[in-house]
């Protein structure tokens, strides 16, 4: 089959969740079939090695703009704007799509995320695959959900009902929508009920071949939080863990150090509770020797969407994880064999301390998380199920062609 793959993300180098599950679905697709890749590159300047895209056997087409350029507008212009600000159309998004789409027969178009959803209208007639990732009106709705005063939940649930609004209209033009997780799945099979629509949990995943352990010997003591203060969510998990969590380890083990990775551009560092011990690495090369050579991982998530590839990283290579409930919201894991959960400061705390002071219990749970996601993680066998998706839906809608002729 030929398949134009529509992305809001560049997908290489993978250096996001985006990005990393952009990469591998493309990938597993290209293993069987002609794939052609539309992304967003975000203003990036690329390399011919970036615009070649190894390992993915394609033409790939960057367009030069930020989907997200507008998300600094001012709140009034945002308030009055009738769709999303992420999702303002891009002319040149538009015209590349209709000049690929020009260029032959396509017999399936996929689209990842919401900002590039509408593109692949401009192809009528072929079956349509949206891979939602994480619904932006359920990003809004538990942003809602949060608000106490009256002005506040005013203000979001005009949010909430203008992006939920869109996207309901246009998640039911998809016959397949995927996303990662079953608490979204049910948010999304209440959007998009239709008799010709269907909605499948495609969960994250991790390249257990790429990622193992023992790649370097972990340090004592030391915690890794895997996430660019870029991205709101991993700025107010390293607040919360900064301000509650960290102070009551430091207490008990003063020799403890932690390692944020990722970018800060542009991040107010002022609001965080930074010391000596608490290491800004930025962007690497290659995150996997920072994690691997952790004690343990810490994901303390209060918000935000999706499931934590942190997580499924850090158990692929063999670092425990301490994580909120919130954190590991979507992952079929077992508290006490799979990780540990902490949802108040000190049980996060104990439970850190817990694992750097047990060997016998640190090394149970690096051997349960890693037998885990090579069961059910690994994008070998998430990218198979997906390409079966895709194939299934071309098959229903030929099907249905044929029938109606």
């Amino acid at each position: 089959m030929r398949i134009l793959f529509l992305s809001t993300w560049y997908p290489y180098p993978p250096t996001n969740g985006s990005e990393i599950r952009a990469y591998y679905l493309v990938r597993s697709l290209t293993q069987s079939h002609e794939v052609a890749v539309v992304a967003f590159s975000h203003n990036r300047t690329l390399t011919d090695g970036e615009a070649a895209m190894p390992a993915v056997h394609g033409a790939v087409y960057p367009v030069p703009v930020d989907p997200f350029r507008y998300v600094q507008i001012p709140q009034i212009l945002k308030f009055a704007s009738p769709i999303p600000v992420a999702c303002w159309p891009s002319k040149l998004m538009r015209q590349t799509v209709t000049q690929v789409a020009g260029s032959g027969r396509w017999d399936a178009v996929v689209a990842l995320q919401s900002p590039v959803a509408r593109y692949a209208l401009l192809l009528p007639s072929v079956p349509r695959v949206l891979d939602v990732d994480t619904a932006y009106s359920y990003q809004a709705y538990e942003r809602y959900a949060r608000q106490i005063g009256f002005t506040g939940r005013l203000r979001t649930w005009a949010s909430l009902w203008k992006v939920h609004r869109y996207e309901t209209h246009l998640f039911r033009q998809y016959q397949t929508c995927t996303v990662v997780s079953p608490m979204e799945l049910a948010y999304l099979k209440n959007m998009t009920s239709t008799p010709d629509s269907r909605c499948e949990v495609v969960s994250n995943g991790v390249d257990c071949q790429h990622n193992y352990p023992g790649i370097v010997q972990p340090l004592p003591k030391s915690l890794i939080y895997n996430g660019a203060l870029t991205y709101s969510a991993n700025y107010q998990a390293m607040q919360y863990f900064l301000d509650e969590v960290y102070p009551r380890i430091k207490e008990q083990e003063p020799d403890v150090s932690l390692t944020i990775t990722g970018s800060t551009a542009g991040v107010d560092l002022s609001g965080l509770r930074l010391d000596d011990s608490v290491r800004l690495s930025g962007y690497v090369d290659d995150i996997r020797l920072l994690i691997a050579g952790a004690w343990l991982c810490v994901v303390p998530i209060c918000q935000g969407g999706g499931t934590r590839l942190k997580i499924l990283e850090a158990m692929a290579l063999g670092t425990p994880v301490v994580a909120t409930s919130k954190g590991a919201e979507g992952l079929d894991i077992v508290q006490n064999t799979h990780l540990l959960i902490g949802d108040t400061p000190e049980v996060f705390a104990d439970a850190v301390l817990r694992i750097m002071r047990d060997n016998n219990l640190r090394e149970r749970l690096r051997r349960n998380a890693r037998a885990l996601v090579e069961q059910q993680y690994d994008w070998e066998t998430i990218g198979a199920q997906f390409v079966a998706l895709v194939e299934e839906t071309v098959e229903g809608q030929t099907g249905r062609s044929t029938d109606h002729a």
